[in-house]
Order: C-alpha cells, then structure tokens, then sequence
C-alpha cells in the first residue's frame, strides 16, 4: 500500500467544517474568559470556565499552526488572513512562527540540525564530554517544574515577542503584531478592569503549560527517531519521529488533533479535522505505536539520546557517566 496515497485521500479542505471549527473556538474562547471574569469570586464557575477558555487557546494556536500548512481553510489566502487573525491572542506572530515551523518540519529527526526543534535535545556522547555547567543549565532545563511552567511563561510572553529569524522572516509583522497584542489587552482592561488582565494572564499561563507538555511530548518519547545524514530516512522520522498520543478522542478534539502528530508530519496538509480519521484508518503495517497518557507522563524522565541503542534514556547516573568519560579519555 502506498502510504502517501492513502493520505491524500484526507487532504480535501472544507470551508464549512473549517469554519465551523474556526469561529466555534473563537466563541468558546470569548464565552469561557467572560465567565470566569464575571465568576472571578465563585471559584466553582470560575476555575471550570479558566479552563475551558486555557484549553480553547491551545486549540487556537493548532489552528494557527494548521493555517501555516494552508490546511486549514480551502484557499491559500483565506489561511493566511486567518492565520494574522489568530495572531493575538495566540500570542505568536503568523509569518515568522510558519517560516520557523516549516524549518522545523524540514529538519525532523535531524541530529545536525536541532537548532529546528522546539525543544533542544543533547546526545548521550555530548552529555559525557560535557562539563559541570553545561550539565547543570541542561538539567534546569529538562526538569519538567522548570520546562513547563517557566518555558511556557518565557516562550509565549517573551520570546515570541521577537522569535528567531524575526530579521530574515519579517520585521514588520512581528511589530504589528505586538501592537495588536496591546490593543486586545487594552480593550479587555477597558471593560473588564485590572481583573479581567489578570484572569485572562492566569489562565493564558495554564494553557501555555498545556501546549509546552503537548509540545514536549510530540518528539520527546522512548523510541523516537533521530539520525544523520545520509542515513536519516525522512518517512521514518516523521513517523516514529513524531508522537502518536491516546488520551481519547475528547481530548483530540478539544486539541484539534494535535496528538496525532506522527501523521501530521507525513502529511501537513491535512486538516486537523480530518485528521483523526486519517489516522485511525492506517493499515496494521502502518498503524503507530499510540502512547497513553501515563507513559506520556514517564516520557519527562527521558533527557538524552542514545546513539548507540537509538533511544531517548535518562540522565546516566553520575557514577556511570564518570566512568564513560574516563573511558572516553583513554
């Protein structure tokens, strides 16, 4: 069977269910915010209606992420004009953010060019050679009471701010872009005061952790796929490369698919709501490994790739770890 046929077979856009999808998660972003800014003093209506609104961001920011790919609506311009409106309140400016995820397509899996990924990952060599403070930086940084909540907090309020390859992608749209993040802010602070700020800040920092821990879980599992070049297959690494998480298909849904990351990365111009579908009809000699969410959980343990054995592993104990660089030495 011909993977890449059966794929395209899902690849058709449809503006009605785009819309739907599009515009029904606009108003249950707004709905959410307003309630828990209303109910900010009944904690029962309030935490509920934070979370929704949390989980609506995230689902914003696939969909932006799927306008990137011009997967999500039928035309190439109705992506990128939905793609600018997503852009405040998803807090990652359109151009720069897709020209960085194609970048990032194009070197999934590739050990000589990490600089790609959204999460760094270090070999199990490179850690033995390493010296103390590059191993102390690199262990507060996988340490997932840091990864999440403080990466979620510097990625999305102020490294998107100007993200990388701002100066080749596009100048201008990053700036305007952070000028229409004032402006939404200034209009929630008009007509909700300094609680309505504060509600939308406590619960946009809730759903920026979500979308680290999903992030993190896309390419960051037990038998993930990294090599190099001229090895590197790039069907395998967008395959087993990539996650393919079950954690039920509410979840997916709320997510707009983005668990089912392994099949994405084969084919990124299938919509995230046909993407389930896809998935799920793949053939037994196709049909990925799916990680549940107690292993997803596990997986943060998981810091080094291992060339030799070709899996993701703990940090080795220092006991170990001295050993192989003495062996290293000599």
């Amino acid at each position: 069977m011909d993977l890449r046929e059966h794929t395209r077979a899902y690849c058709k856009k449809d503006n009605r269910l785009a819309g739907l999808s599009y515009f029904g998660t606009f108003a249950i972003y707004f709905l959410s915010l307003y309630l828990a800014i209303a109910h900010v003093n009944l904690w029962y209506v309030m935490l509920p209606a934070g979370i929704v609104h949390a989980f609506s961001a995230v689902r914003l920011y696939v969909l932006q992420h799927d306008c990137g790919h011009h997967s999500l609506f039928e035309t190439r311009k109705q992506n990128e004009l939905a793609g600018h409106g997503l852009s405040p309140f998803t807090f990652a400016p359109f151009e720069v953010m897709k020209q960085n995820h194609n970048l990032h397509h194009g070197g999934i899996g590739n050990l000589d060019h990490r600089e790609t990924g959204e999460i760094h990952t270090m070999t199990l060599r490179e850690w033995n050679e390493a010296g103390f403070w590059q191993r102390l930086v690199y262990r507060l940084y996988r340490n997932p009471f840091v990864l999440v909540p403080l990466g979620s907090a510097f990625t999305y309020f102020v490294r998107y701010r100007w993200p990388k390859n701002t100066m080749r992608f596009g100048v201008t749209g990053v700036l305007l872009h952070n000028l229409s993040i004032l402006a939404y802010l200034w209009i929630l602070y008009t007509l909700a005061g300094t609680t309505g700020v504060l509600v939308w800040l406590a619960f946009s920092f809730l759903g920026g952790m979500i979308g680290v821990f999903l992030v993190y879980l896309q390419h960051n599992f037990e038998d993930t796929y990294w090599d190099r070049r001229p090895d590197l297959d790039p069907q395998i690494a967008a395959l087993q490369g990539s996650s393919a998480l079950d954690f039920g298909w509410f979840f997916d849904l709320i997510v707009a698919c983005i668990t089912l990351h392994d099949i994405h990365h084969f084919n990124a111009r299938i919509p995230s709501y046909r993407l389930r579908a896809c998935h799920y009809s793949l053939p037994p000699e196709f049909a990925p490994r799916r990680i549940k969410f107690p292993e997803a959980v596990a997986a943060l343990n998981l810091k080094l790739w291992d060339e030799d054995n070709k899996r993701l592993v703990p940090f080795p104990r220092e006991k170990a770890a001295d050993q192989d660089e003495r062996a290293l030495a000599q």
